[in-house]
């Protein structure tokens, strides 16, 4: 275990901290001692209608709570959240109408643009009497095929103001990656970009927007934003309208009469990756997803109103929604489309420091790129306003933070963050009034009775198990699209362990009360029966210089008869650089010095390419699969499908 904590928030930040002033309210007002983070974690466990009715206070959620808090709270899936309350999630999300930022958008081709409170709150009043015009009601989906910017925001918080359910999918989603989930949940109004800006290439997706709109005939209107191009052939858009004539109409709307809803009315259908079939359609309720992300965003974030947060993420990834939440705490949203290393490997700091950032949200995937890159903005950069820098996607490795408090920033909260699509929220995460353990998730999230459990469902300290949340949370999902009798739901979630979440991410509690995690469950390795995390591997592989990124599987073995799983590892090297036996030598030497022996992969190989999905998590299982010939069945939910054929017919596999 670590000596010395990486930060340690000072004594004035833990004072000023939002969770420190709801410590000490909750203390008053429910008459309980909470001296500290560990006690008011306890009791938000133990105590969840006590935390959940403060939660809502704190947030001072504009709605009527009602009475009840929690029905059927010894049921798991089956608990009623707060069954008498009504609200409008929009209402909540558009509480200001005043002069200062509400959103900043910056583009990868330099567009950049804000737009203040009371313009937002117009846009959006405009938009939402536009798809009133469309017959759109309560329960009705709206879709949007979008990049993240304002206009995204805009149509999601036009469609929640109605009831209806907001689903997105980025523009890098090929026609079949779109159909497969639009597919799926019938948008009557699909809101859709004219291209996007990536990597230096300007990608027009109006071709493959027709495409889509003729295969789905549940869409009566596409409303089509303008962004790369200057005229547009709308030929191509069957019900397509410009995004400026479809709101022209209510230019002269101010106000916006918002459905006053259920708790548990769906606000959201997520997707899962997708890479082992058709994606799953996750339904997220509007009063569970606003308490959860102002619990996030306030008491674990710290984000204060007047913060300007920032997350790089797309419109496909559950990232995106958390953001856009950020608006109930009162934070001006920063938004970005394009390549995060555009402007020579620059754009996210110059942006930091141009707009004042306070809270930088980014992935595992992209500290590590930059400490490859060498980027050092300590010394190029500012960086005087952010407080705070979340990671999330993957594991961020020890070297991570290394990387991050030497050559980022020496003060500051890095938090990594785990939880993901099915919650669309976090089970672990970080505190403003807790220290940062080098290699370690802070905190466990209040109100989450998350714990790891072994095979026979007994807790571990210490050690690796399953990731488990033991109670309810109001942020559970709804269910699933078109699940009625909610089996694929009770299958997904409740299988492994009756009546308990078991979320399929192979992790452990430390002796800091914070959590690793070593991977998800589903792809360890179990050579010689001994279970092994592939973050552990990763970790030490990519630390070499000449690696760029790695993938591990295990390989049934010997493939005639299997008994048992040898370790393969796949490695992209430097550009100009080629595996030899020296490198495989010190690659497996630097594991074994630094693991076991039974991590060290049993064959190293060089591909050009890692695939990954949409949201830049590489996929072990879909490798695992075309290894062992097996059927990738949905090749649309990756960024890179062509990377899968270097894993194919290797030869050197059945050595």
């Amino acid at each position: 275990m670590n000596d010395t904590p990486m930060w340690t928030p000072s004594a004035g930040r833990i004072a000023a901290a939002n969770v420190t002033s709801f410590r000490e309210a909750a203390a008053r007002r429910w008459n309980v001692e909470l001296p500290d983070y560990d006690a008011l974690y306890a009791w938000s466990v133990a105590q969840p209608e006590q935390f959940w009715t403060s939660v809502w206070e704190d947030g001072g959620v504009i709605g009527e709570r009602g009475e009840r808090v929690l029905v059927d709270g010894d049921r798991m899936p089956g608990a009623k959240w707060f069954p008498d309350a009504r609200l409008n999630f929009a209402q909540n999300l558009l509480r200001s109408r005043d002069a200062h930022d509400a959103l900043v958008f910056w583009g990868e081709d330099c567009e950049q643009n804000r737009m203040s409170h009371g313009e937002f709150y117009r846009a959006v009043a405009h938009f939402t009497e536009a798809l009133r015009e469309q017959g759109v009601q309560k329960g009705d989906r709206v879709a949007a095929y979008m990049p993240n910017m304002p206009e995204t925001v805009i149509a999601m918080l036009a469609a929640a103001s109605i009831g209806a359910i907001f689903t997105s999918a980025s523009p890098d989603f090929g026609v079949q990656g779109v159909l497969d989930r639009f597919g799926q949940t019938e948008p009557k109004v699909l809101v859709a970009c004219d291209g996007y800006f990536y990597g230096g290439k300007t990608i027009d997706v109006l071709g493959k927007l027709g495409d889509i709109v003729r295969q789905l005939p549940s869409v009566k209107r596409v409303v089509v934003v303008p962004y790369v191009h200057a005229e547009h052939d709308m030929t191509q858009v069957p019900h397509g309208v410009m995004w400026a004539d479809f709101i022209a109409p209510f230019h002269f709307v101010d106000n916006i009469a918002f459905e006053q809803l259920p708790f548990d009315h769906p606000l959201y259908i997520m997707y899962s990756s997708g890479t082992t079939g058709v994606p799953k359609c996750i339904v997220h309720s509007a009063g569970g997803t606003l308490l959860q992300h102002l619990k996030e965003h306030r008491l674990h974030a710290d984000v204060r109103p007047g913060d300007r947060l920032f997350y790089f993420t797309t419109c496909g990834w559950m990232m995106w929604n958390w953001l856009v939440s950020g608006l109930a705490a009162g934070a001006t949203l920063l938004l970005y489309d394009g390549s995060p290393f555009a402007s020579d490997n620059q754009i996210l700091f110059d942006y930091a420091d141009a707009e004042h950032m306070t809270h930088f949200g980014t992935s595992a995937k992209f500290i590590d790129a930059a400490a490859k890159f060498g980027l050092k903005p300590r010394e190029t950069h500012s960086l005087a306003s952010v407080r705070a820098m979340m990671s999330t996607g993957s594991p961020l490795v020890p070297e991570g933070f290394d990387y991050v408090y030497r050559d980022i920033k020496a003060d500051l909260q890095l938090s990594s963050i785990s939880g993901g699509t099915d919650i669309i929220s976090c089970f672990v995460l970080g505190s403003p009034v807790l220290p940062v353990w080098r290699g370690e998730i802070q905190c466990r999230g209040l109100g989450m009775a998350v714990d790891v459990w072994d095979d026979e469902g007994r807790p571990l300290r210490g050690d690796k198990g399953e990731l488990v949340c033991t109670k309810p949370f109001p942020v559970m999902p709804i269910g699933f699209w078109r699940d009625d009798d909610g089996a694929k739901y009770q299958a997904a979630y409740f299988e492994r362990f009756p009546d308990v979440w078991c979320h399929g991410d192979f992790c452990e509690i430390t002796g800091h009360g914070g959590l690793v995690i070593h991977g998800r469950s589903d792809a360890t390795l179990n050579p010689g029966g001994v279970r092994i995390g592939t973050a552990e591997i990763y970790r030490q592989v990519e630390r070499l210089p000449e690696v760029v990124e790695s993938l591990v599987i295990g390989q049934d073995w010997p493939p005639q008869a299997p008994n048992d799983v040898r370790v393969v590892l796949f490695v992209k090297l430097r550009e100009g650089l080629t595996l030899d036996d020296a490198l495989v030598a010190r690659i497996r030497q630097t594991i074994r010095d630094n693991t076991t022996p039974r991590h060290v992969p049993a064959k190293v190989l060089q591909v050009a390419d890692i695939p990954r999905t949409k949201s830049g998590k590489i996929v072990e299982l879909a490798v695992r699969n075309v290894v062992h010939r097996r059927p990738v069945k949905n090749q649309e939910a990756l960024a890179n499908p062509e990377a899968l054929a270097y894993f194919r017919d290797r030869a050197e596999l059945a050595e």
